[in-house]
């Protein structure tokens, strides 16, 4: 019996252990300043985008693929950080949309991103910046 627990033991302690460094890579990629508040204040946005970006074919399988992975992960009731924790709890999947959105702009182009947005115009310089991208396209 005591081999099951030693067992168990190590699985609960590599689950947290891999939980802990998941926290702090997304704590050093987390967007910087208010922009993190803002992400989350439009993840309803974010994710109706993410779901449209998903769907569009123009775009590389493999872009579609991660999109997919990260619907999953955020229609999933387990997170990294729960989400009944007032603010942090959404905060990790803003965290991860940004993520996800630095890697469409670099495979898909910054069209692909302001086609499918549905909010603002300030929520789209949001979604720009947390992309890595001026909050404006440049004027010519």
């Amino acid at each position: 019996m005591s081999e099951v627990w030693q067992v168990l033991i190590g699985i609960v302690a590599s689950l947290l252990l891999c939980s802990l460094v998941l926290l702090g890579a997304l704590a050093i990629a987390r967007p910087k300043g208010n922009l993190l508040t803002e992400a989350v204040r439009l993840l309803p946005d974010l994710l109706r985008l993410v779901s449209r970006l998903a769907r569009d074919r123009a775009l590389p399988r493999r872009t579609r693929w991660l999109l997919w992975i990260l619907a999953g992960y955020l229609a999933l009731p387990i997170d990294l950080v729960p989400d009944f924790i007032p603010v942090l709890g959404y905060a990790d999947d803003a965290i991860a949309v940004a993520l996800v959105l630095r890697i469409v702009v670099r495979q898909a182009g910054t069209q692909a991103v302001d086609r499918h947005w549905s909010g603002t115009p300030d929520g789209l310089g949001v979604v720009r910046r947390l992309a890595g991208l001026p909050a404006a396209e440049p004027q010519e």
